[in-house]
């Protein structure tokens, strides 16, 4: 194959996997503002409380059904929405954390954030979760955020080094910060070989089933239950 022929290749290659993320990422946009234009709908007929505790983020959030029960007798809100990244939590936050006037946030995300197709450093999974910071302090300095440890999984494994490095990192700001507390859940996710638990998780092997959400419930709910109990 002559060197011409192989660089023209190449950029089609390119140009194809340009166009690709370009689909992928008006697709969830559209999916994204659905999900969010759902949660303002059922906010209208049914106002929350000011000052409920807000779970958001990606699947992880938004597949835990049980949440409400499982955080009982704290008064908790479900604003997870599939797929998205930190950056999308900071691009809705006006619209499904703010409005709430929470006491605490609970934020897990930065899974999609560092896989394919997004492929993001540690260091830019850090910056957005500071973003996060930002914007929620900047209205409500008082409501504590809480950033529960990026997961172990069977299927994302691969990355985990990399996955342990942006948890550090966020870990380690959030000692820096007033209000922000970092929850680790990893431990409790792996077994005695230092492997994620297969039987936390779904046929996917990517999102928990309900023994891997009460695996969190055991984690989250103390915390929260320690800081807010009495004012619930």
């Amino acid at each position: 194959m002559s060197k011409t022929l192989r660089r023209s290749l190449i950029v089609v290659l390119l140009a194809c996997i340009c166009t690709l993320l370009i689909f992928l990422t008006m697709g969830k946009r559209g999916s994204f503002e659905r999900q969010i234009a759902a949660f303002e709908k059922a906010d209208r007929l049914n106002p929350p409380k000011p000052g409920v505790i807000v779970f958001t983020g990606s699947s992880s959030i938004r597949f835990w059904d049980t949440l409400a029960n499982d955080m009982q007798p704290l008064d908790v809100i479900n604003r997870g929405f599939g797929g998205s990244q930190i950056a999308q939590v900071n691009q809705y936050a006006s619209r499904i954390v703010l409005p709430y006037q929470p006491r605490a946030v609970v934020l897990y995300a930065g899974d999609n954030d560092l896989a394919l197709p997004w492929s993001k450093t540690p260091e830019q999974v850090l910056a957005d979760f500071k973003q996060f910071v930002e914007i929620v302090h900047a209205q409500l300095p008082d409501t504590w955020i809480y950033f529960v440890s990026i997961k172990p999984s069977l299927r994302r494994w691969a990355g985990w080094q990399k996955i342990k490095k942006t948890n550090q990192l966020i870990e380690d700001y959030a000692r820096t910060q007033p209000r922000v507390q970092f929850i680790d859940v990893d431990s409790a996710m792996l077994d005695t070989q230092g492997k994620p638990r297969p039987e936390l998780f779904r046929k996917d092997g990517l999102h928990m089933n309900a023994q891997g959400y009460a695996v969190w419930t055991g984690i989250i709910k103390p915390i929260l239950l320690s800081r807010f109990a009495s004012t619930n």
